[in-house]
């Protein structure tokens, strides 16, 4: 459990980190662009109103207009060429001193893809445009910003270099102090784990004590409701502590180094057979759709334990006469476990708590059945343990927990 939450926490902390350094790589880049476009087209704008030539001012200190500055050295450095169009939308004129790497003809196909577009300003290629109307004569502006979109385009690696390199960081910092970090509480579980067993096996001797102690009293004075009283009790704690060890070692109560391959398809055949009878004599059903040739990579007896659990969980907590329905199927390389049984009487608020350890939806009915709460909490380690995830819904008055995990597809073992 331990490490799993280490994975997750891991997990949270990178996409965090990772989505938090894209937004903020987005919003410098995004700027950072807006910032050139604006220029470029208070350039362009500039040029249209003062008939193709920059303002310069008569002073020192160069002018400002809208974020663009202007020396006597912008006309030199700003490269750009001025088109003017018939009311036909043919080219009549074309002033480009300002710029050496278009020609006529290039000036010519650049200006008929533009028309093409129908925009009023936009980019085509590295060239920023705005296309200007004044009665029956147009004007094209169009602007050089290769030098700008390549500042844009550097911007853009750097930052993407620069977010690779802290996610990467970060991701093993944290993956080198989250062992440190979680290192008590993993101590603390492990401690409570060993503090439970260790109960668990001392309660068993007086418990033994008690049981004698009733046996000697039955034989001397006889049976009668008092010691059956006692007898009940302790069978009901000694159930108690041994659900106890084995929650205590749910967490690792499955080791890959135990894996074998087996057909869950018979193990399903075999508990249906067993609770089947079992529901009969409680004046149930129990009906069974499974499908042949299921298999899967498991610690056996584990899945056997799991299917027990739910099975047990079924048949107890079924409406008199109901039907337990058990379902198992292959879905691609999933094996797919369901049991359900009605249960008209279910809280649908309790849904989300039955995996909770020592929940017990129903007190009155679970003390009949002797129930604690205990055995839906190993289920859930059982199929965490399997790389699995198992739920529970309530659908049309039926109680209904689902089981997934991991399967082989196209293998039929058998046992």
């Amino acid at each position: 459990m331990i490490e799993a939450l280490r994975r997750r926490f891991l997990m949270i902390a990178m996409l965090s980190l990772t989505g938090t350094l894209c937004v903020i790589g987005a919003s410098i880049n995004l700027g950072n662009l807006y910032r050139i476009t604006r220029l470029a087209d208070t350039a362009i704008e500039l040029l249209y109103q003062n008939d193709g030539t920059f303002p310069l001012s008569d002073g020192e200190r160069p002018d400002v207009a809208g974020g663009f500055q202007i020396t006597e050295e912008t006309p030199f450095e700003t490269r750009y060429c001025i088109v003017h169009l018939t009311k036909k939308r043919e080219v009549r004129e074309v002033e480009m001193e300002h710029i050496a790497a278009l020609d006529r003809e290039k000036v010519v196909d650049l200006v008929s893809e533009i028309i093409r577009d129908g925009k009023k300003s936009g980019f085509n290629g590295y060239y920023r445009y705005q296309v200007y109307e004044k009665g029956e004569e147009s004007t094209i502006v169009v602007l050089n910003c290769f030098l700008q979109l390549q500042s844009v385009y550097n911007v853009l690696q750097v930052t993407l270099l620069v977010i690779v390199c802290c996610v990467t960081l970060v991701f093993f910092l944290l993956l080198l102090l989250s062992g440190r970090v979680i290192r008590p509480f993993a101590e603390n579980i492990e401690r409570q784990k060993r503090f439970l067993t260790d109960v668990s096996h001392e309660l068993k001797t007086p418990l033994g004590i008690i049981s004698a102690n009733t046996g000697v009293l039955e034989l001397t004075k006889g049976k009668d409701e008092w010691t059956e009283s006692i007898r009940n009790q302790v069978k009901r704690l000694d159930s108690l502590i041994k659900d106890l060890i084995e929650l205590s070692k749910s967490e690792e109560y499955v080791k890959e180094s135990e894996f074998t391959e087996f057909s869950v398809s018979q193990i399903a055949e075999t508990n249906a057979d067993s609770f089947r009878t079992l529901a009969q004599m409680q004046g149930k059903q129990l009906n069974a759709e499974i499908e042949p040739g299921v298999c899967m990579r498991g610690q056996e007896d584990s899945i056997i334990r799991l299917m027990t659990i739910l099975l047990d969980n079924g048949v107890k907590y079924c409406d008199p006469s109901g039907t337990v329905e058990l379902r198992l199927r292959q879905k691609g390389r999933q094996v797919v476990l369901q049991v359900a049984n009605p249960c008209r009487d279910m809280d649908t608020a309790q849904v989300p708590h039955l995996f909770d350890r020592f929940y017990r939806a129903d007190s009155s009915r679970s003390r009949q059945s002797g129930g604690y709460g205990i055995g839906l909490s190993i289920a859930r380690a059982v199929t965490e343990g399997h790389k699995g995830r198992i739920g529970a819904a309530y659908e049309a008055g039926n109680l209904v927990f689902t089981v997934v995990l991991p399967g082989i597809a196209g293998k039929n073992i058998q046992l």
